[in-house]
């Protein structure tokens, strides 16, 4: 099991089972698979509204003795509606209580996005909250409490830029661990990796294989597909391994953790078994060219008129 480590010591299995989408009827199974196949990183999300399912997951795999807990590495977020500080630990309890845990590996700010608290998903501006209103560092400062209270390990940030993630060391007594953003072969995100590399921070790749399982609404309908790209179809060949298996051995060569999801148990093992493909340096500087700065998980529906927020103040473009 490859890992990396975080610059306060814990290590991190470089491929994760992502649990976005996974609906509820399945991902008990999914995860207990998973965990059988080798996987020992779980990632998850208070809104992807699955996290009882992906907690019964986890117990029947322990149960089993397939796990030990202290052997997983269980991720989830801190949900957009609860970023003031005394929404915070309530936010995390729940998480607990539904992953029928004890405490968190990591526990991460989804978005730097805050929604009125209660409101899951806005349907206007005016149930957002800017964030001169509630800053990321007010946010953070309470996320630092609950790390020393031992609610989780380790504490870091998504979807976050650098200034983003500058405004917060301002005011931080502990630094993210990580920041998990998208990122692929067409969406590379090479400036973001160095400056978290600079600043000992792991980045995490979502959608490493493009999203094309997403939700209808977040679907467009030009949207180019990575595994039909000819650069990498013809690498996966000359591999004898498949497309996905190419981009996910990217992620981990280029020094990031990521989490594909699949509730495949074949895909599954793919996926894990991905980690262990070493691309040469000339495979590497292929891929580093098919960069198109296209992002699928854009940012466009936290637009909406009356609002704080746009897609260039959300990525600081």
């Amino acid at each position: 099991m490859k890992t990396l480590t975080t610059y306060n010591g814990l290590e991190i299995p470089a491929v994760g089972l992502g649990t976005w989408e996974i609906p509820p009827e399945t991902a008990a199974s999914a995860v207990e698979t998973a965990i059988e196949s080798g996987y020992r990183h779980i990632d998850g999300a208070m809104i992807y509204l699955n996290e009882q399912w992906v907690g019964e997951g986890i117990e029947k795999a322990i149960g089993r003795g397939l796990a030990g807990r202290d052997d997983l590495w269980v991720t989830s977020k801190l949900w957009n509606d609860s970023h003031r500080a005394e929404h915070v630990r309530p936010a995390i309890e729940k998480t607990l209580s539904d992953l029928r845990l004890d405490y968190l590996d990591l526990y991460l700010i989804h978005w730097p996005v805050v929604h009125q608290h209660g409101v899951i998903r806005p349907e206007s501006g005016d149930q957002f909250v800017s964030l001169e209103e509630v800053p990321l560092w007010e946010t953070w400062q309470a996320m630092e409490e609950i790390c020393a209270a031992g609610l989780c390990r380790s504490i870091g940030v998504s979807n976050c830029s650098a200034r983003k993630i500058d405004g917060i060391l301002e005011n931080a007594k502990v630094k993210p661990v990580v920041n998990q953003v998208e990122s692929h072969p067409y969406h590379q995100q090479k400036t973001l990796k160095d400056y978290c590399d600079r600043n000992g921070i792991l980045m995490t790749a979502y959608s490493p294989l493009g999203s094309g399982g997403r939700p209808q609404r977040l679907l467009k309908n030009d949207e180019p597909s990575l595994f039909e790209n000819e650069v990498l179809k013809e690498l996966a060949a000359a591999r004898g391994c498949t497309t996905a298996q190419i981009m996910i051995a990217w992620a981990v060569c280029r020094g990031s953790l990521t989490i594909p999801k699949s509730s495949n148990p074949q895909r599954q093992r793919e996926n894990l078994e991905a980690m262990n493909i070493d691309l040469a340096d000339d495979e590497l500087g292929k891929i580093a060219d098919l960069e198109r700065g296209y992002r699928f998980i854009d940012g466009t529906f936290w637009e909406m008129e009356g609002g704080p927020y746009t897609v260039a103040n959300l990525w600081d473009e």
